[in-house]
């Protein structure tokens, strides 16, 4: 089953930030149809239930980025 999911990302202010954290996120197995929105600072993906919040909040840490869950 697949849901679509919503974070708000902090410290995201330009392209290459959403760039950066669309990456990532869309690495994650399971993960499709990403969008990220610097002005925003939202992340919303349509993901298999499969895909844990901690994932998530992984990658955007990756990315150099902190979120959480809306």
């Amino acid at each position: 089953m697949t849901e679509t999911r919503e974070y708000r990302v902090t410290g995201m202010t330009c392209g290459h930030c959403e760039h950066a954290v669309r990456t990532e996120v869309s690495g994650l197995q399971g993960v499709d149809a990403v969008a990220v929105d610097a002005k925003t600072g939202m992340l919303r993906f349509e993901a298999a239930d499969s895909v844990t919040d901690a994932a998530v909040l992984a990658a955007v840490d990756e990315a150099g980025y902190q979120a959480e869950r809306v």
